[in-house]
């Protein structure tokens, strides 16, 4: 129940002032693209007119042919800018705002400009002086009709311009003639000066079209102002003719107040005359008023009480003195303030003194005891000799006024407003919470009508319909929309309660409210957030699947396709652990809007977990369109984005499923896509596959490898093969690489590529790596200890390794458990893999560096091969990968990379092992170019530790 706010101009924002300037921006924009069409039919028309007098000048030349082509052209390009012209001045002003008509415009006038260079470049004979005059002069006032046209926009006259004058004058200045030179500076100079009128026309046209729009703003600034003048003179009025009202108030009351002391004078006369009857009636009106009259000789310190029975529960026969009798009875705490108000009163300093105070009655319980006395008699010294008083029983007027207080304090410290009003429906009182939630303040609406503070229609209405409820039914409860001070409107919940006196007349309607914004606000987000994501505002896992259920009954029933994108962002997790939860947040609200962009005909887009996403496309057309939409959701995401300071390119894997092509029921439909999508991130990503059913059979049959796989290696099934490398420098096998091979029970040996990428998939390389790094080890080291040759092994790491940062503490250990020397270990990543996270790999490889391990660089050449990353990782050995060494034909792009290699490697003092050797020409070629090491099937393939011992022991021998 609020008053209207008064209406006044409110001060422009900065925000929207912003949005002042984007609109001037917009509007100028669009106003010179208008500026433009319409200025350029004439140069058009003029261009086209003095192109027909340059050709029938130059007609009957050797170049007749170039410029019957150039003459067709010039007729063209007018005729499509003509035709351009009509229809951007047909199109309807919306339109006319695109800036497809700015591009258009830009291209017509940039094609315009260099068919008048190639007219003056081309086909101006070199040698006629009359006739360069005649043609140049002609060309000249094309362009300067067109500059002046196009000076309204900079970048039409620039796009004009330039291509126009700057191809001619160059051409003519690099001529060897110096008539040619001549004109080329005469164009020159006419550059110079269309580019210094273009300026200045661009200027003033600028200027007139801000003053135009700035005039507008001005005139829409004052009718504002008008309206709020008048919103202010009409408050006004009413404020006077409310002013007056009250003087007219203020006069009656003064009239009926003199009237009023007149009667009071004359009740005053005939009180005086009753005033001695009155003092016989004293006795009884003491006895009724329940007041105990008492009598102290201060003297003697006797007592006379009346009443006494009542207030103190004893006899007056016990009661002999003041102090020896009743001073015991006196509550402790309230003793001080009776003796200070009697001492006070004693000394002269007041001419009586009233204090309450607790006594004990008889029956044990404190009452209060509300006394007043004066001296009645004192010595010629002033002492006082005798006093008189009265005293009375306040102990329920004391407990009324503690459930008052207590009552107000809970009347203000409630959270409901609380409002108390009169039978006429005016404001008696309110609490602390009406101020907080309307905004007036106690002494705005004390006094005040209800119906003064009802400022919408709505309201009025219902306090008319509520006024008659609580006249029939005595209480009204229900919701209103009320306003505060403010003008902000608001939900309340209103009780109203009458309250009716002895008669059962209305004496006083009660009233608390609650404002209902909050728990409004509560609801809205919780509903909201029961449906859709809070980080991303797309449909959440709930409403997704409403919605596809809702999708697949209208499938059904009319018979159309439904499609469900699957989608899945690569390397998500990477990204999360690595830059943090807030930079993956912000990239996942990117993602979501992109997504919203590049499918806006999907009927739902839902995040259904962390980093994937769901799209709906009901009636999708045909597979093809399909697939293109995949591709573009796939090159949308793609796109390079900045989050956080960090530019990041993601990629994404996409699963399509159909219905009911793929599927019948909506469960069957989500397990499919997910499959797609699964399928979609086996093959590398950023990439899009449709559900087949041989997919679900290479999905059952790839959890079933993953299960044998892990049975594999609790059951010891894995296998530990070893690859030698020969040093060309002395022909020695001084190292061999650990490769691991699975001997399985039923298919026997299983190749690598079946089961080390699944195993790098599901996180079981971090077992399978620990095995080899300890088989590798301990086999090396009982070489060692059967007297072979001291073998380095070299083992692969895998970048999940890595990632769990405990891999320094295992090699440590195994090296312990081993007893092999740190040198004799070789470990090797992909290169690749060393850039997922290069801070980390270099704080892991120098603290493998400083243990004695020695480090490679595996597959080196496939990624990005940086020399800045490279002298930074402090590696030992680079393995040039067997892509290059496959054709090592002298001349050829991989040799050429093979030697690059080579030297680069050796510029930074490491070793280069190349891998893949299977001809004795390689081996030559490697040889030549001083390679290291290199390791093929050449030098033997992958080995069983028994059979690679043997072959250790016969090349010694042959050594």
């Amino acid at each position: 129940m609020t008053t209207p706010v008064t209406p006044t101009a409110a001060p422009v924002s900065p925000l929207d002032s912003r949005a002042i300037r984007q609109q001037f921006a917009t509007e100028i924009a669009v106003e010179r693209t208008r500026l433009l069409y319409q200025g350029s039919q004439v140069p058009t028309l003029f261009m086209l007119l003095n192109g027909l007098a340059c050709a029938a000048l130059l007609w009957g030349g050797e170049q007749s042919l170039l410029l019957g082509g150039w003459l067709i052209w010039l007729v063209l390009l007018a005729v499509m800018r003509l035709i351009q012209m009509a229809a951007f001045n047909a199109a309807l002003p919306s339109r006319q705002a695109s800036p497809q008509w700015r591009c258009m415009f830009l291209l017509g006038a940039g094609l315009s400009g260099l068919t008048l260079a190639f007219a003056a470049v081309y086909l101006v004979p070199p040698d006629r002086f009359m006739l360069q005059a005649l043609v140049y002069g002609l060309i000249a006032a094309a362009i300067l009709s067109a500059s002046v046209a196009y000076a309204v926009s900079r970048a039409a006259f620039l796009v004009f311009a330039l291509p126009c004058l700057v191809p001619p004058i160059i051409s003519l200045l690099l001529s060897d003639s110096s008539r040619q030179q001549g004109w080329g500076m005469l164009g020159l100079i006419l550059l110079l000066s269309l580019g210094v009128v273009a300026w200045q026309v661009n200027r003033l046209v600028l200027r007139s079209l801000l003053q135009r729009f700035q005039n507008q703003v001005l005139i829409s600034g004052l009718e504002h102002a008008r309206e709020s003048a008048e919103g202010l003179n009409q408050e006004l009025a009413r404020e006077v003719e409310q002013r007056r009202r009250a003087e007219r108030e203020l006069r009656k009351a003064h009239d009926e107040l003199e009237i009023r002391v007149a009667q009071r004078t004359l009740e005053l006369d005939d009180a005086s005359h009753a005033l001695g009857k009155s003092e016989a009636r004293l006795g009884l009106a003491l006895e009724a008023s329940e007041l105990g009259l008492w009598d102290w000789n201060l003297q003697t310190d006797e007592v006379h009480h009346s009443h006494l029975e009542s207030i103190f529960g004893i006899s007056q026969d016990e009661v002999k003195g003041v102090l020896s009798h009743l001073k015991p009875r006196l509550h402790p705490d309230d003793l001080p303030l009776l003796r200070r108000a009697l001492v006070e009163h004693l000394k002269g300093r007041t001419d009586g003194y009233t204090v309450e105070y607790r006594v004990r009655h008889a029956d044990g319980r404190w009452r209060w005891v509300e006394d007043r006395g004066r001296a009645v008699e004192r010595d010629a010294q002033g002492q006082v000799l005798r006093m008189l008083g009265t005293r009375r029983d306040i102990t329920g007027r004391k407990q009324r006024e503690e459930q008052q207080r207590l009552a107000a304090t809970v009347f203000e410290a409630a959270s409901e407003g609380i409002v108390i009003l009169d039978a006429d429906y005016l404001l008696l009182s309110v609490n602390e919470a009406f101020s907080q939630v309307t905004g007036y303040r106690k002494e705005e609406v004390l006094g005040r009508s209800v119906a003064t503070l009802i400022s919408s229609r709505e309201t009025r209405r219902h306090y008319h319909l509520i006024r008659q409820d609580l006249e029939q039914h005595g209480s009204w409860r229900g919701e209103l929309v009320e306003t505060r001070k403010n003008g902000e409107l608001y939900p309340q919940w209103l009780q109203l309660n009458v309250v009716r006196d002895a008669r059962g007349q209305v004496s006083h309607i009660v009233g608390f409210f609650s404002d209902l914004s909050s728990r409004r606000q509560t609801e809205e987000r919780l509903r909201y957030l029961s449906h859709y994501d809070e980080l991303t505002g797309l449909a959440n896992r709930t409403l997704f699947r409403e919605r596809l259920h809702e999708a697949g009954e209208a499938s059904r029933q009319h018979g159309r396709g439904l499609a469900l994108l699957h989608i899945d962002l690569d390397r998500f997790k990477l990204l999360n652990d690595s830059l943090g939860h807030e930079v993956a947040d912000q990239l996942l609200r990117q993602m979501a809007r992109r997504l919203t962009q590049a499918a806006s005909e999907a009927n739902t887009i839902a995040r259904l977990s962390g980093d994937e996403f769901a799209i709906l496309l009901d009636d999708y057309g045909s597979l093809s369109a399909l697939a293109r939409t995949a591709s573009r959701l796939l090159g949308k995401l793609r796109t390079p984005m900045d989050v956080g300071g960090h530019e990041l390119v993601i990629s994404a894997s996409i699963g399509i499923s159909l219905l009911p092509d793929n599927a019948r029921e909506i469960s069957a439909l989500i397990s499919q896509a997910n499959m797609a999508m699964q399928h979609a991130k086996h093959l590398g990503g950023n990439t899009f596959q449709f559900y087949t059913d041989n997919l679900q059979a290479c999905t059952l049959e790839r959890l079933q490898l993953e299960n044998q796989l892990r049975k594999g290696i609790q059951e010891g099934q894995l296998e530990v093969f070893y690859q030698p490398k020969l040093c060309l420098a002395d022909d020695s096998l001084n190292a061999a690489e650990a490769l691991v091979r699975w001997r399985h029970p039923e298919l026997g040996l299983v190749p690598p590529g079946d089961f080390i990428p699944l195993a790098e998939e599901t996180g079981l390389i971090a077992p399978l790596g620990e095995f080899v790094l300890r088989q590798a080890c301990r086999q090396a080291r009982e070489w060692q200890a059967q007297g072979l040759v001291e073998l380095r092994v070299s083992v692969n790491l895998s970048v999940h390794q890595l990632r769990q940062g405990n891999l320094v503490n295992l090699v440590r250990q195994v090296l312990d458990e081993t007893d092999l020397a740190a040198h004799m270990l070789e470990l090797e990543l992909t290169e690749s893999h060393l850039l997922d996270n290069v801070e980390n790999v270099i704080t892991t490889f120098q603290q493998l560096r400083d243990l004695g391990v020695k480090l490679a660089i595996d597959d080196f050449g496939t990624g990005y091969s940086s020399l800045s990353y490279l002298k930074r990782f402090p590696v030992d050995y680079v393995k040039i990968d067997q892509t290059f060494i496959r054709d090592l034909s002298v001349g050829g792009e991989d040799a050429a990379i093979t030697r690059a290699i080579i030297a680069m490697a050796h510029s930074l003092d490491l070793k280069v092992v190349a891998e893949g050797v299977e001809t004795q020409a390689q081996m030559d070629f490697l040889k030549a170019q001083r390679c290291d090491e290199l390791q093929g099937f050449l030098i033997s393939p992958p080995l069983p530790a028994e059979q690679f011992a043997e072959l250790l022991r016969s090349h010694a021998e042959m050594g």
